[in-house]
């Protein structure tokens, strides 16, 4: 009987496939896992069966505005960073809060306070012009307590007027 001699096993090929395997596995999870830290986009809101209710009160607002007959149009100059917005409506308060929400990134969401010039005109100004894809939401007062919001879409900068209408 002849045996062919038998070749250690580091210069087989299938121990080296199996550990590149594991080796490739490994290097992708801790690529995401790093992606994945880096980048956290933050859990599932404890309270989100009293804000899933919540919607009930944001189409109250729609309606609302809708019914007072609001709407506005906004300017935003990317050269002085003044942000122009034109109520028209029955309602004329003091000071509109406009929130431009970031689509992918909550920690680049702004608030910022109008002032009341004349008319329905009120005005701000930024520090730095926008840029990208914003979503804005109008209303009289801050936070989750006013009585009517009005809705937009812009992709700054834009020379355009941008509409603003009720809506959640």
């Amino acid at each position: 009987m002849h045996s062919s001699p038998v070749t250690p096993w580091y210069k087989q090929f299938w121990p080296w496939f199996m550990i590149g395997l594991l080796s490739a596995s490994v290097t992708f999870s801790m690529v995401y896992l790093a992606f994945s830290i880096y980048y956290f986009d933050g859990g599932v809101a404890q309270d989100y069966y009293t804000r899933g209710l919540a919607i009930n009160q944001q189409l109250a607002k729609q309606e609302n505005a809708r019914g007072l007959g609001l709407a506005a149009t906004l300017r935003a100059d990317p050269q002085t960073g003044d942000i122009v917005v034109d109520l028209e409506g029955e309602q004329r308060p003091e000071r509109l809060y406009l929130k431009l929400i970031f689509p992918t990134e909550s920690s680049r969401d702004r608030s910022l306070v109008l002032e009341h010039v004349r008319g329905g005109r009120y005005v701000t100004q930024i520090d730095e012009p926008l840029r990208y894809r914003w979503y804005l939401h109008l209303q009289p007062a801050e936070g989750q307590d006013a009585d009517w919001r009005l809705t937009g879409e812009a992709r700054f900068p834009s020379d355009d007027e941008i509409a603003l209408t009720p809506g959640l």
